[in-house]
């Protein structure tokens, strides 16, 4: 008898197109398909910036609602948040911001790896830190090891967008590895 497939729901914190962020969160979601019986989907944070004058008028937007959506069903997910000034994306909190609004808390007990790609030799470590502070009310089950900060981002990918970093590779493997027992 087959497995039902899982589903693993990517979320990168930046909207630019050659993110690094991105490309580390397609490269690990990759690795997670080809291990795994798995869908990924990659979400949609082009959403109107949070204020509770619209959601008072006309409710909680489409998009956002189809984010909480694919955060509740989700098995899994996957964040990858690039560092500005020392914290999270604004795209990214913006994010957290709305769909804290959407009840019941769809990231509640949601098991959730963070990653992070920066120009800075901490490699986004203080953009996790921050990111963990901002999920902490919302009670998912956050990994915290090993940490997967990738530093110099200009220069850690190849033409292909695959981590040159043997130990970054490794790291991820191991992230991926700690997930699947968890949801064995």
């Amino acid at each position: 008898m087959s497995k039902k497939k899982r589903l693993i729901l990517g979320i990168s914190g930046s909207l630019r197109a050659q993110s690094f962020n991105t490309h580390l969160l397609k490269y690990t979601l990759g690795r997670i398909a080809h291990n795994n019986n798995v869908i990924v989907k990659i979400a949609n944070l082009y959403l109107p910036l949070f204020n509770e004058d619209i959601e008072n008028s006309v409710g909680v937007p489409s998009k956002v609602l189809k984010l909480a959506e694919l955060v509740r069903s989700a098995d899994a997910i996957v964040i990858s948040t690039p560092e500005y000034n020392k914290n999270l994306s604004g795209v990214l909190k913006n994010a957290l911001d709305w769909v804290s609004r959407v009840k019941p808390q769809p990231w509640s007990g949601k098991p959730i790896i963070i990653m992070s790609a920066a120009s800075g030799q901490s490699g986004g470590e203080r953009a996790q830190n921050s990111l963990r502070l901002c999920l902490a009310p919302f009670d998912p089950i956050l990994y915290f090891a090993p940490e997967v900060a990738v530093p110099d981002a200009s220069n850690a990918f190849d033409a292909q967008n695959i981590p040159k970093s043997k130990i970054i590779r490794e790291k991820i493997e191991r992230q991926i590895s700690n997930l699947d027992a968890y949801l064995e």
